[in-house]
């Protein structure tokens, strides 16, 4: 802007100093905006939001988000992203963009319990089937498949309950079938499976957990190969108005650079507190899908390179709720809370009985994510506090 004699008022608004070109620096640059500015009226009328190439609005990204987007794609071996404001909208994305009234979703009994919530009130507000599958189930899934089935969705492992199921044999299934297959990749971070390798057509991932790694932001991912599928996410995805604050992307931009260490010491931390809880008379059951004995163990021995910091342990049938309330109130380390992938060791005892159709387990399932405390630290705070279960 050339120097012209504007009031007060107007030079605040409209500042004439320009910033010399040429600064570089490691961080990625903030970019806010809610209006995008265009040079010139052909320049606007030739823009769409359906291409990335350009920017048209705040809501369908800056060059900020992009860069985000793009990391995240390159990550799963993806060629589309989009970011979505939590985990849980990224699902609910995923569901609103590839079901209509009449249609069939079929979801995992172990999927993450908002994701079938999200899945029930389809079927009573919206008038769509929604059915639970055994997450082992494999190529078995196919006799559950119905004309109207549009979607299948899939969790690796399952979040509670750590079973890995065989993902080529579903997605094959689906796939001669006509049928999306969409994977709540979350518990891999995208690093320890490439689920596009194995036949999925959409990876959802929550961005609250490793990629941040800080446990203060919210933010999910819905990722893709497919050209055609992702314009209809693209379009349900502005239809629902869903975006993302540029300060938040830029967290996760940051916390990228370090997830694969971070995610590498979560894993090997992880390992050696569920090898002491293993050998605990207090525990029946170590659901880790790296030991042999968790359900999927081979499924995940073939199409995983890793297993980050979240497993789950069955107490001993003897101990009650009761104690091993008291045993979780009792920790000083592990703090009680959802979610996972962050510093701090986090501890949440479930009901799992009422969560899932079909559950044949005694004792009470216990799941913990391992933080980056040291180990012999978080396994004196679990010791003491079971001493004090009884």
């Amino acid at each position: 802007m050339s120097k012209k004699n504007y009031s007060t008022s107007t030079s605040l608004v409209h500042p004439s100093y320009q910033a010399p070109q040429g600064f570089a620096a490691f961080p990625t640059a903030i970019h806010h905006a809610s209006t995008v500015l265009f040079k010139d009226v052909d320049t606007m009328r030739a823009r769409s939001w359906h291409n990335k190439s350009a920017y048209t609005y705040g809501l369908h990204g800056t060059p900020t988000s992009f860069t985000l987007e793009g990391q995240l794609a390159a990550i799963e071996g993806g060629e589309h992203c989009v970011l979505a404001p939590s985990g849980l909208s990224a699902i609910s994305l995923v569901s609103l963009t590839f079901l209509n009234t009449g249609d069939d979703v079929l979801i995992p009994d172990n999927a993450y319990g908002p994701n079938k919530e999200f899945g029930e009130w389809l079927k009573s507000s919206f008038g769509m089937s929604v059915r639970y599958y055994d997450p082992m189930i494999g190529a078995g899934v196919g006799d559950l498949i119905q004309a109207n089935t549009k979607l299948l969705w899939t969790e690796a492992p399952g979040s509670v309950s750590m079973e890995v199921p065989d993902l080529p044999a579903l997605c094959a299934v689906a796939k001669s079938k006509g049928v999306v297959v969409a994977l709540d990749n979350t518990w891999s971070a995208g690093l320890a499976l490439k689920p596009f390798e194995l036949g999925v057509d959409i990876s959802m991932q929550a961005l609250t957990k490793y990629q941040s790694g800080g446990s203060d932001v919210l933010m999910g991912a819905v990722i893709t190969r497919d050209g055609e599928l992702n314009k209809r996410i693209l379009t349900t995805h502005m239809r629902l108005g869903l975006g993302v604050g540029m300060d938040d992307v830029y967290l996760v931009l940051r916390g990228l650079q370090t997830m694969k260490l971070r995610f590498d010491a979560h894993d090997q931390a992880a390992r050696k507190v569920a090898t002491w809880l293993k050998a605990r008379p207090e525990i029946a059951k170590v659901l880790h899908p790296a030991w042999e004995d968790c359900p999927g163990h081979e499924f995940w021995k073939r199409d995983f390179s890793g297993a980050g910091g979240l497993f789950s342990v069955i107490f001993d049938p003897q101990f009650s709720e009761e104690q091993t309330d008291r045993f979780v109130n009792n920790l000083e380390l592990f703090k009680i809370g959802f979610s996972w992938g962050g510093t701090h060791s986090l501890c949440v005892p479930y009901r799992i009985e009422k969560m899932r159709q079909q559950w044949n387990d005694q004792g009470i399932l216990v799941r913990f994510n391992i933080g980056l405390e040291d180990t012999e630290d978080l396994i004196a705070d679990i010791e003491q506090a079971m001493a004090k279960m009884v």
